[in-house]
């Protein structure tokens, strides 16, 4: 059985080989025809490749505070937005989401304690950001075939207790301005508890658009103990057609969580479509505890040492598809690099490789091109896959006894 598995695998991996190397796609103008919609898109059985981290990169690159994580950037610094979803659209990404995380005015405005707000949107309205990163995500989106999505994110308003009422009005500022853009589909994500997509998931489904629904879930489930399985039972009760998890957690950890997922629907009979977007870094330590990555010694500054490789991509996307995943993407870590990985791996399945493929070095194949000859050896899948990097620090250790004390403790939106 062994053997008959991995003779499936490697002729499954030839023939897309095969196809990287045959297939010659070339860009040209996009036809202004009307473009399939999501559901359109899914139901065609090939996979949606969606865009990566914004907060996480435009934090690294200048343009969002850490800390507050808001997305302000898309009215103070529209550019360096515009020029990121470019780089997604060129990777593979089939979908380009407006920047509209943390944009609810309770968070803008947020103020700790009843001090000073930590936020540098101060002078910036909810409707002003969102308006201003629809625009940036449409203008890039009709550079290529892509979907533009609108989504909407945890509030302060739920956390501080203040109610349905409180919380779905700042829903309400944020959709009135999506359904004014016309975007393509709405995205509830990165929430903790399942209750609060409800009351999100009840406000954009007046829009009549297509929504889907994610949760930064692992195991253990959400912030109130609700299980994996009944999250995803939740949300497609409450009208999501498409489920699944983001953030917080590494790949491995995402798709074991999407199979809880998938089973308690199958067995409730509800076939809504799966979604997994998950960071783009190593979270092994901190994979059953609830807040995830958040709780790692490194956390946010100095991640890069557990960056995910690109043959680990690779691997996330097949092992997703193979799940039965059909919206696959990457959160917070997941560069333009990684995007393309992802659209690299499924290229046979979506009929297209991305738009950057003439310069991409897939597994290296370039590299006997190169004039230095360590380089030579080094171009081949099974170089790159079987590859165990390391971070060149010597102090480093293969399990971390540092991880926050309170690392199961309570949630913030």
């Amino acid at each position: 059985m062994i053997l008959t598995a991995t003779r499936r695998l490697l002729v499954q991996r030839g023939r897309a080989w095969n196809f990287y190397r045959n297939f010659k796609w070339q860009a040209g103008p996009v036809s202004q025809a009307k473009k399939d919609g999501l559901l359109e898109r899914l139901a065609s059985g090939r996979p949606i490749i969606g865009d990566g981290s914004f907060v996480f990169t435009l934090e690294k690159r200048g343009y969002v505070k850490a800390g507050p994580w808001t997305s302000e950037a898309a009215v103070q610094h529209p550019d360096a937005v515009r020029q990121l979803s470019r780089e997604y659209l060129r990777a593979g990404a089939d979908v380009i989401q407006a920047f509209t995380f943390y944009s609810t005015d309770d968070k803008l405005q947020y103020k700790p304690g009843g001090g000073d707000s930590i936020s540098d949107a101060t002078n910036v309205t909810s409707a002003q950001l969102n308006n201003a990163a629809c625009d940036i995500a449409r203008q890039v989106a009709d550079e290529g075939n892509a979907l533009v999505v609108g989504g909407i994110s945890p509030t302060p308003s739920y956390t501080d207790g203040k109610g349905k009422e409180t919380v779905q009005k700042e829903f309400e500022t944020q959709c009135k301005i999506f359904a004014e853009k016309d975007v393509d589909f709405l995205l509830a994500e990165f929430f903790a508890a399942v209750e609060e997509v409800e009351w999100g998931l009840e406000v954009l489904k007046k829009t009549g658009k297509p929504v889907a629904a994610t949760m930064r879930i692992c195991s253990e489930g959400d912030a109130n103990g609700v299980s994996p399985g009944e999250c995803a039972v939740r949300m497609a009760k409450a009208g999501a057609d498409v489920v699944g998890v983001n953030c917080l957690y590494d790949p491995d950890t995402s798709i074991q969580t999407m199979k809880m997922m998938k089973d308690a629907l199958d067995e409730a009979g509800l076939k809504p479509y799966l979604m997994a977007q998950p960071v783009g870094f190593h979270t092994q330590e901190v994979n059953d505890v609830k807040m995830g990555y958040m709780m790692l010694p490194e956390w946010p500054l100095a991640m890069e040492t557990r960056v995910i490789s690109r043959a680990d991509a690779h691997k996330f996307a097949r092992d997703a598809y193979d799940l039965g995943v059909r919206y696959i993407g990457g959160c917070c870590g997941f560069e333009p690099y990684h995007i393309r990985a992802l659209a690299e791996e499924l290229a046979e399945e979506r009929g297209k490789r991305p738009l950057g493929h003439d310069k991409n070095c897939l597994w290296g194949d370039s590299l006997g091109e190169s004039t230095v000859l360590a380089s030579k050896s080094k171009n081949s899948r099974k170089y790159w896959e079987t590859l165990k990097p390391r971070t060149g620090r010597i102090e480093s250790q293969q399990t971390d006894d540092r991880i926050h004390p309170s690392s199961n403790g309570t949630f913030h939106n």
